[in-house]
């Protein structure tokens, strides 16, 4: 589990078994063997550390490469954004990011604005939107933001991103057309699947109505 607060950005290259992800030394700690980091939102296990702490080497199976932007990324030796998995002592100070990528977005307007970045994206499956409201957080590419505002099907949405975010984080390196890596609100996903009433899923027992004689029962009276 992550908070979607990037804490380095590291180059993305190609492995023989997946990806590579070369760091500064110590740039997000040391990693153990076994250790989960976002890189650009999604969870990868670190199978094997680079010499000097410099980075490390991750599996990734065919359902990630074809869910999320990082074959692409590695080609191209891309800058991606890192985030070790979160302590359960550690503040939760952007919202709760599974590293579970539910699918790509497509960058449609950058705009500079006096106090920050007006930056608007379209999820590739527009059936996404309905996980997007005003004010909802969202994962781009691993980082933590909140919906500034978005069409009616939350298809497209827009996000007010300030100076200092958009410094630390691979956002800069962004141009209009670029893919990116979206993961919609964990929460809003659950939620759905309780209230859709699938099948699969058991019936709650209904609840008691509270009278005097179940308060009798309980004790209260």
């Amino acid at each position: 589990m992550f908070t979607g607060l990037v804490q380095a950005v590291g180059r993305l290259e190609r492995a023989a078994a997946g990806v590579g992800v070369r760091t500064e030394p110590g740039a997000i700690g040391p990693l153990a063997l076994g250790d989960s980091v976002a890189v650009d939102g999604v969870c990868l296990t670190v199978a094997e550390r680079l010499e000097g702490d410099r980075g490390f080497l991750a599996d990734v199976s065919e359902e990630t490469l074809g869910r999320t932007t990082l074959a692409a990324r590695a080609a191209a030796g891309a800058a991606v954004n890192l985030e070790p998995a979160l302590r359960l002592s550690d503040r939760l100070g952007g919202h709760l990011v599974s590293g579970h990528v539910d699918g790509q977005g497509v960058v449609r307007a950058i705009e500079r604005r006096p106090a920050s970045w007006h930056l608007e994206v379209a999820w590739r499956d527009p059936a996404y939107g309905r996980y997007v409201c005003e004010k909802a957080s969202v994962a781009v590419d691993g980082i933590s933001l909140t919906v500034a505002g978005c069409d009616p099907t939350g298809a497209s949405f827009w996000i007010a991103v300030i100076p200092h975010t958009w410094a630390i984080t691979t956002l800069g390196h962004r141009r209009v057309g670029d893919a990116v890596n979206l993961e919609a609100d964990l929460l809003a996903k659950y939620t759905e699947r309780l209230l859709s009433g699938s099948a699969a899923l058991p019936s709650a027992p209904a609840p008691e109505a509270i009278t005097p004689d179940w308060l009798a029962r309980q004790g209260w009276l």
